[in-house]
């Protein structure tokens, strides 16, 4: 084979070769691009892309025409890219101020290796918008000055957060509640009603580098849902007059608490709620555990003198007595084992049904209570509403304290006949005087007027509960006894409201103390309703263990006339014109009104 030759055979063995090698990385190409190319695709894709959660913002809890009490405002969580600060004692001089944070404690954040480092939780979005002022600004100017990039302060983004934010301050604070740092409910409303306002959060996903969110790479995939907003019966000019009654009431008879409420009797709508103390949601400092508690649903109390309400209208309703039925009553008075007696000395009256109650006699009341069976008396406590819950679902509300009538002792008849030895609340015992006024029929008391949806669509509340107590006549005879309360002779005329016809019932109760299982301090209450012929508003006050001066008629009634005045006016209720009926409250006067 001569040179030729030999050099073609070389020439086409190389060829084979090349052939070979070009088949075997076409076949491996075509593998790749058309086979494994999902596989890579999917896998560069987990590597590249995580998801988070898009949170909900919370539903907000407005008063009855809408003033928003709680509410969700837009804020950011500040997260940085610790491997992209080259300089962190710099960057935290500059960012401290706007994020008031100290300097130290941000020089720790921005030192290290991390590459997503949360800063700032809940930051408002001006913060967020001073923040990149200030960086844009330094960044200029050391551009400027030096040149190049690397002295540049790099390394912040954002992520969508929601603050909780309660405009109204201390306003119907122990009713509304607060969140936790989790964004729950951990209190009042915001926590009794956590499914309704919480919504649903989202989904989005985002291109990671490194551990980081790449700007601009978030793409939503399930956008979160806004939750429920709930409208309250709560009236926020009502309830601004009444906390301030009752703030200043606590203050000055340095008492451990106070609470008022207003309700609607026809209704059961709650028009305020106020206590005393109360906690700023805003500021932590002055929110402690016991300032978490709503004192009206979950305080119970012994209540006293307005208890004999339950007393006289279930013995008028079995037809025992009348308005003007006449009395022997002395200071003290024997049942049983127990001696009782009233709260002042005096020598032996005859006094009618009307007068045991407008001068608040204890040996009276239990004289009317003797007039019923325990099961009889029993039952209408109970009717009532005495040792059950009101149904208002408030949060932690307390069923008070009624004891079985098969446990009664020979005394228990006779103290509950006069409001002690059983235990309400004071949304319990302002339902009472509601079920007076509204003729008979106690109503559920009710503070949610309805549910706003994220389009703004308005579901009004379902009407409440109603149950037939006393006959209408037993209702209108009881509001014109309780009338005599606050006239001249009864014990609460500081009450009265010129151009009104008022009712009402004062309660000074011994208080019973835990720590000591005994009796130490009072509860000091009034609770009334106007127009006393055609009640409209219920107002209550309740004040616990109150330094000095403890008589219901003197501090409590006060209060009572300052809330109920300026809600006739805001109502708009125009004064009374009927003429005041009025019984006899003792024998000489029934005498006098017979001749």
């Amino acid at each position: 084979m001569n040179e030729k030759a030999v050099f073609q055979k070389r020439i086409y063995s190389l060829i084979a070769i090349a052939v070979v090698i070009f088949l075997i990385f076409g076949i491996r190409l075509i593998n790749v691009q058309a086979v494994q190319a999902k596989g890579f695709a999917q896998r560069a894709t987990n590597e590249m892309w995580n998801s988070s959660t898009l949170l909900a913002p919370r539903g907000t809890i407005s008063d009855v025409n809408g003033i928003e009490l709680a509410r969700s405002v837009a804020a950011i969580n500040i997260v940085v890219d610790q491997t992209m600060i080259t300089d962190p004692q710099t960057t935290a001089t500059i960012t401290s101020p706007i994020l008031h944070i100290p300097a130290a404690t941000l020089t720790s954040l921005f030192t290290g290796k991390k590459r997503y480092q949360v800063i700032s939780k809940q930051a408002t979005p001006s913060t967020w918008v001073n923040l990149n002022s200030a960086l844009d600004k330094y960044n200029a100017q050391v551009m400027k000055e030096r040149g190049g990039v690397a002295k540049r302060i790099v390394g912040f983004f954002s992520e969508r957060s929601y603050v909780r934010d309660y405009p109204t301050g201390r306003l119907a604070a122990s009713l509304v509640g607060i969140i936790n740092d989790a964004g729950v409910g951990a209190s009042g409303l915001e926590s009794s009603m956590e499914l309704t306002l919480a919504g649903k959060n989202g989904r989005y996903d985002y291109a990671n580098g490194a551990g980081t969110i790449i700007p601009g790479s978030q793409q939503f995939v399930t956008e979160a849902k806004s939750g429920k907003g709930i409208q309250l019966t709560i009236d926020r000019d009502i309830q601004w007059v009444a906390q301030n009654a009752i703030s200043k009431a606590v203050k000055s008879a340095q008492a451990a608490s106070g609470t008022v409420i207003v309700m609607d009797p026809k209704t059961g709508e709650i028009l305020a709620q106020a206590s005393a103390p109360n906690f700023d949601p805003a500021n932590k400092k002055s929110i402690t555990v016991e300032s978490l508690r709503n004192p009206a649903v979950q305080d119970v109390y012994e209540p006293g003198s307005t208890g004999k309400i339950v007393t006289i209208a279930s013995a008028i309703e079995e037809g025992k007595t009348t308005p003007e039925t006449v009395w022997t009553i002395p200071y003290m008075y024997k049942v049983g084992s127990g001696k009782f007696h009233d709260a002042e000395k005096h020598k032996t009256e005859r006094l009618t049904t009307a007068g045991v109650l407008a001068q608040s006699s204890n040996v009276g009341a239990i004289q009317i209570g003797q007039t019923l069976s325990n099961e009889t008396f029993y039952s209408y406590l109970t009717k009532f509403g005495m040792g059950q819950s009101t149904g208002s679902h408030l949060p932690g509300e307390s069923p008070g304290l009624l004891p079985k009538v098969d446990t009664w002792s020979g005394t228990s008849a006779p103290t509950i006949a006069f409001g002690q030895g059983y235990s309400v609340t004071a949304l319990q015992a302002t339902s009472v005087f509601a079920t007076i006024a509204n003729d008979g029929i106690r109503v559920t008391p009710n503070v949610i007027a309805g549910y706003v949806d994220s389009s703004g669509g308005f579901k009004p509340s379902k009407p409440q509960a109603t149950l037939r107590v006393v006959s209408p006549t037993t209702a209108k005879e009881m509001r014109l006894i309780m009338e005599s309360v606050v006239s001249e002779q009864g014990t609460a005329p500081a009450a009265a409201i010129p151009g009104y016809r008022i009712a009402g019932k004062t309660g000074t109760a011994q208080r019973a103390d835990e720590t000591c299982h005994c009796y130490r301090g009072y509860t000091s209450s009034f609770i009334g309703f106007a127009p006393a012929d055609q009640p409209k508003y219920v107002v209550s006050v309740v004040i616990q263990n109150p330094k000095g001066q403890h008589f219901g008629g003197v501090i409590a009634a006060p209060v009572f006339k300052s809330v109920m005045s300026f809600v006739l006016q805001s109502k708009h209720v125009p004064p009374t014109n009927t003429k005041k009926i009025s019984y006899a409250l003792n024998e000489a006067n029934l005498k006098k009104k017979s001749a």
